[in-house]
């Protein structure tokens, strides 16, 4: 017995294409599209990925009640990383200072 899938295929289509739009509007987007296709996933994931993504930075808009700003969206890529990091090809992130990956 197989579950089925069910999903609403108009707010599918919706944030696919707001995907889509943020990939030549945002450049927070961009890389955060660009990071997963690195790690090696197919073209229509790393779109829904970034989908997920875009849901999540709205939801955290509305729950404080503040308007969309790029610099604070896609903040934590940077912060994450932190200066003493690197970004392998892989998107794994190696510690410089000890060789060691995390």
């Amino acid at each position: 017995m197989h579950a089925r899938f069910v999903h609403n295929t108009r707010l599918v289509d919706a944030l696919t294409r707001q995907a889509q739009g943020a990939l030549t509007g945002s450049a927070g987007a961009r890389a955060y599209y660009d990071r997963q296709r690195a790690r090696g996933v197919g073209h229509q994931a790393a779109l829904r990925q970034l989908a997920n993504r875009l849901v999540g930075i709205l939801h955290g808009c509305l729950r404080a009640r503040a308007a969309y700003d790029e610099a604070n969206a896609w903040a934590y890529q940077v912060d994450a990383v932190g200066s003493d990091t690197t970004v392998g090809s892989d998107g794994t992130r190696l510690l410089a200072r000890d060789g060691l990956t995390a």
